[in-house]
């Protein structure tokens, strides 16, 4: 089975980032000068993926207008001669083909997923969470993608978070798979969501990236709603793991959390700075900036 197709849940309301996703949404907040949705839709393209499936939500017609084509844009920028920009504009429609469909009301990422079945059939397929941007090379989906090629079952990217800070994910209960992929595949035997500490079953937190089977599809319309009557993923992962195999696959890369705001503007500076226009002058600025001076809120 090869996986051709990458669901990206953009339903959500965005609400830590308001006001400024009160009327924008937070899958087009600009990294530097590309909308955090646009990063994840290229790292699938460049794993292989060349059908994007968009899971929309009320108020997000800025991400269908951003992948289609801008003909006034295009027009302007040509007339004027700024050939590089055109460039650039027409790049972002021509990278992919994709889909909407809607998510009515905003029922969890089971559901998200689960809408986007009829589009998807009976194939393997990528969710990407674009609020995790993952700096890494060749990119976390396409390594993921070189270990389902060989064990074809499930499987969700994970990477080691120590201390408290393991109570803000989903956590893997795993046991040592073969020795391929040079000890970065486990396979897993239980999923825990946003456990105490002290009850984590390890140190594995799930990031948002899963490549998973269509039986997925069944599991999550036969469960029940979970917390908030929303239909949870990881619930619908549980019941499939008994069901199937399902794999952890620990990624090279650095992930930057962007859906938090202290994660969002660290990214755009780490962005920025590998940036050959803007590394050397964001960098020179940085250095003229006293840190060591007390911020005005203390």
């Amino acid at each position: 089975m090869r996986v051709r197709k990458a669901v990206f849940p953009a339903a959500g309301l965005g609400t830590r980032f308001l006001p400024a996703t009160k009327a924008q949404p937070k899958e087009m907040l600009p990294l530097v000068d590309k909308p955090i949705i646009q990063y994840g839709v290229e790292e699938a393209l460049a794993a292989g993926c060349d059908q994007i499936i968009i899971v929309t939500g009320r108020g997000k017609q800025a991400i269908e207008d951003h992948f289609d084509v801008s003909y006034e844009l295009e027009r302007m920028l040509e007339e004027r001669g700024k050939t590089d920009l055109l460039q650039i504009v027409r790049q972002i429609s021509d990278m992919i083909h994709v889909a909407y469909v809607r998510q009515k009301e905003a029922l969890g990422l089971g559901h998200a997923v689960l809408t986007a079945r009829e589009l998807i059939g009976n194939e393997p397929f990528a969710v990407l969470l674009a609020d995790d941007v993952i700096d890494a090379e060749p990119s976390c989906l396409k390594q993921m993608i070189d270990a389902f090629e060989t064990v074809q079952c499930s499987m969700v990217a994970t990477q080691i978070v120590e201390g408290q800070a393991i109570s803000a994910y989903g956590v893997l209960k795993v046991k040592a798979a073969d020795g391929r992929f040079g000890g970065k595949l486990f396979e897993i035997t239980d999923l825990v969501e946003k456990p105490k500490m002290k009850d984590a079953p390890s140190n594995l937190a799930v990031i948002g990236r899963y490549i998973l089977t269509p039986g997925v599809f069944d599991v999550l319309s036969e469960i029940q709603a979970g917390a908030g009557g929303e239909l949870q993923l990881t619930d619908g992962l549980r019941v499939l793991l008994k069901k199937e195999k399902m794999y952890g696959y620990v990624f090279d890369g650095k992930r930057h959390d962007t859906g938090d705001k202290l994660g969002f503007l660290k990214a755009t500076v780490e962005f920025a700075l590998k940036r050959s226009d803007l590394g050397g002058p964001l960098r020179e600025y940085l250095q003229t900036l006293n840190l060591h001076k007390e911020s005005p809120s203390k």
